[in-house]
């Protein structure tokens, strides 16, 4: 069901609010491009700082803006099980396509835990899910055996986007579950080796800046075409890696903050980018640019 190319779209803020229309004008050229899907209100969405208030929002113009044009995967995970059971219920009503639920964090939950966690979710929704292991940032992992229970045990759980970072894992997972089940990679840099091995697609941050270009990568994967697929990630992959040279989302707002049309501002305890990290992160989009 998810396949392709999903922007995790970040938050604009102008001086301390949601922006929403900054937001609107980002997700209407990610529509422009192609793209496959929004990610409303995760990790790049700086969903931590924002309200209930915000994320619903964020979700609604979302899903009002990319009905029937793409589709949209709300971030409703949450270290409470109650807390994330109730905001996808709400996404669902909203009109979402998906719900995004990354492992609980902090909690730091067993591998039994886990699984209750998202079959408790996965039961009081219809909405396809579409689980996030992030072990770097959860110190949790969503072990290949506790995925595949809760592909069997619910019907809506359909996809995770993985952020182990591990090519290994994404071929074991590809082998053990569902051919219907879909793996998205959670790194723009890890996109061509994870799809090399079965996944299905990447949530990337990297698309808000250069929604073609990735969405370009994506289809060259899945055609088989290695040769072109291997030139644009060779041509990408110094952005990439540059985008995460500060924590995410700080570099992408920043650099989209150079573009016009939105405010580089991120929420407490994230803040602006150091100059040296500056100087480099624009030596590296002019460089991208040059080659285009």
């Amino acid at each position: 069901m998810f396949r392709g190319t999903f922007t995790a779209l970040v938050t604009p803020f102008r001086n301390g609010d949601v922006d929403l229309a900054a937001l609107e004008k980002l997700i209407e050229r990610q529509i422009a491009a192609a793209i496959t899907g929004l990610v409303a209100v995760g990790t790049t969405g700086e969903s931590p700082t924002l309200t209930d208030e915000e994320k619903q929002a964020i979700i609604e113009r979302c899903v009002k803006i990319g009905r029937g044009r793409c589709k949209v995967i709300a971030g409703t995970g949450s270290n409470s099980t109650h807390h994330a059971i109730e905001a996808t219920k709400l996404a669902e009503k909203t009109g979402a396509d998906g719900a995004l639920l990354v492992a609980p964090y902090y909690n730091k939950p067993s591998q039994e835990g886990l699984f209750r966690h998202f079959k408790a979710i996965a039961g009081a929704t219809s909405l396809p899910i579409v689980l996030y292991n992030i072990p770097g940032r959860c110190s949790v992992d969503i072990l290949p055996e506790t995925v595949v229970r809760l592909a069997e045990a619910c019907r809506n759980i359909v996809s995770i986007k993985e952020a182990s970072g591990s090519v290994e894992r994404v071929a074991e997972l590809r082998r053990r579950l569902p051919d219907e089940f879909t793996i998205l990679s959670g790194d723009d840099s890890l996109t061509l080796p994870f799809m090399s091995v079965g996944a299905a697609g990447v949530v990337s941050v990297a698309t808000n800046l250069f929604p073609s270009e990735v969405c370009a990568l994506v289809r060259a994967c899945e055609s088989g075409d290695l040769k072109s697929a291997q030139t644009l990630h060779r041509k990408l992959l110094p952005l990439f890696k540059d985008l995460f040279i500060e924590p995410n989302p700080v570099p992408i707002k920043t650099a989209l903050s150079w573009r016009g049309g939105m405010s580089g501002e991120v929420r407490l305890p994230l803040c602006e980018m150091s100059e040296a990290n500056q100087t480099r992160l624009r030596k590296t989009l002019e460089e991208f640019e040059a080659r285009k």
